[in-house]
């Protein structure tokens, strides 16, 4: 399966001109699975609006998956105050995952979801995180206690903390022995972030990095895993 990881650019709140920005990484990528940073789509706002499932403004992106085949995990707020990953294919849009653990300042405006998050993609189990998950060892076990062969993940972190993402990319392979897609922000995401990480990346069961964007908004960097 053709996995791939994007860190596309954000303007904070503008939902349509992201979503267009997630269908250009879709069309570039012309992968199966696309993995966006955490609240993709609205940028790191914790106040921004909810997104409904049939927000219009999301077509571009249906259109995009339609197009190439492609299953996009894209984050949002959605109703019920959760930060969300939302699953897009040509065939529409459903809530896959509530974020479970919540970070800083998140829990005065979201609720924690309380269950893990697996998708199955042509025969591949995917577990879903967001952020904070990824470096709670609770998320990883009880996620991969339902059978995954990769753990995919939207994150964002500032430039300085770059190094934290591998280093819990790394503990995961470790214990789990599976593949691990991590898609971080890069560039300006609005909330106070003017300068995110990016460097988004896919970890082997090895441990290895098989694939790495850089720091700029836009890169995208895919692999086949086997």
């Amino acid at each position: 399966m053709r996995l791939a990881v994007a860190q596309p650019p954000c303007v904070p709140l503008d939902v349509a001109h992201n979503a267009r920005a997630h269908a250009d990484a879709v069309r570039a990528a012309r992968a199966r699975l696309v993995v966006f940073p955490e609240l993709s789509l609205t940028g790191y706002e914790l106040q921004g609006p909810i997104v409904p499932v049939d927000d219009p403004r999301l077509t571009p992106l249906v259109d995009a998956c339609a197009e190439a085949g492609t299953l996009a995990l894209a984050g949002a707020p959605i109703a019920g105050d959760h930060i969300a990953v939302l699953a897009v294919t040509g065939d529409g849009v459903t809530v896959a995952y509530r974020k479970m653990w919540l970070g800083g300042a998140e829990a005065q405006r979201f609720r924690p979801g309380d269950t893990p998050g697996v998708l199955d993609v042509d025969g591949w189990r995917v577990g879903l995180a967001v952020c904070k998950d990824t470096g709670v060892a609770e998320h990883a076990e009880s996620t991969a206690a339902l059978g995954i062969d990769v753990y995919a993940a939207g994150v964002l972190e500032s430039a300085r903390d770059a190094a934290v993402p591998d280093e819990r990319a790394r503990r995961i392979v470790a214990t789990h022995g599976v593949w691990v897609a991590m898609a971080s922000f890069a560039g300006s995401t609005g909330g106070g972030y003017t300068e995110a990480a990016g460097r988004s990346a896919i970890w082997t069961p090895r441990a290895e990095v098989a694939a790495r964007a850089g720091t700029r908004p836009g890169e995208w960097v895919a692999t086949l895993i086997h």
